[in-house]
């Protein structure tokens, strides 16, 4: 073994310990903006680029929106044949019937901050650096998909809102 094996296997290992932590980030961004066959699709092309250029990523401020970014461009020409919430998924999950559509009704932006907010589980940082923009943009994007869906579903919003604590994360 020379040292060029060493580097390589240094490599992989940092990059297995990105692709854990991340993957799943990016993945579950990309099925609320495009689907969830284009988006694992779109994910699993954007990781393997990750590896390719894993040298350049690993200096990035921020690698998960990167690749994001790119899953995104790779999905771009398919997304459009496939609805971002299929209709079957109420049934099998157990949710508003109604939900599918509502949610495919809201703008992309909308539907992502929703997603991955309030589906995903992701922080409001989190949310909005795999989806390069600001806290504030992301909320305003989730109060707007928020709203349009409890007119949509017919549904009385909640006593606090994400606007209720300027400081909190979530």
């Amino acid at each position: 073994m020379d040292e060029t094996d060493d580097v390589a296997d240094i490599r992989w290992v940092d990059f297995a310990a990105f692709y854990r932590e991340t993957e799943p980030r990016v993945r579950r961004a990309l099925v609320a903006a495009c689907g969830v066959e284009i988006g694992v699709e779109a994910a699993s092309r954007a990781m393997e680029l990750g590896f390719q250029r894993w040298s350049d990523l690993r200096l990035m401020d921020n690698p998960a929106g990167y690749l994001y970014r790119v899953g995104r461009n790779a999905a771009r020409d398919r997304r459009k044949a496939l609805p971002a919430v299929v209709p079957e998924a109420a049934e099998r999950y157990g949710f508003e019937p109604a939900l599918p559509d509502a949610l495919n009704a809201l703008t992309e932006q909308q539907r992502q901050a929703v997603l991955l907010v309030h589906g995903a589980g992701e922080t409001l940082a989190s949310a909005a650096a795999m989806l390069d923009i600001s806290v504030s943009t992301l909320r305003n994007h989730l109060s707007r998909g928020l709203d349009h869906l409890r007119r949509r579903l017919g549904v009385e919003p909640a006593r606090h809102s994400i606007n209720d604590d300027p400081e909190s994360d979530r």
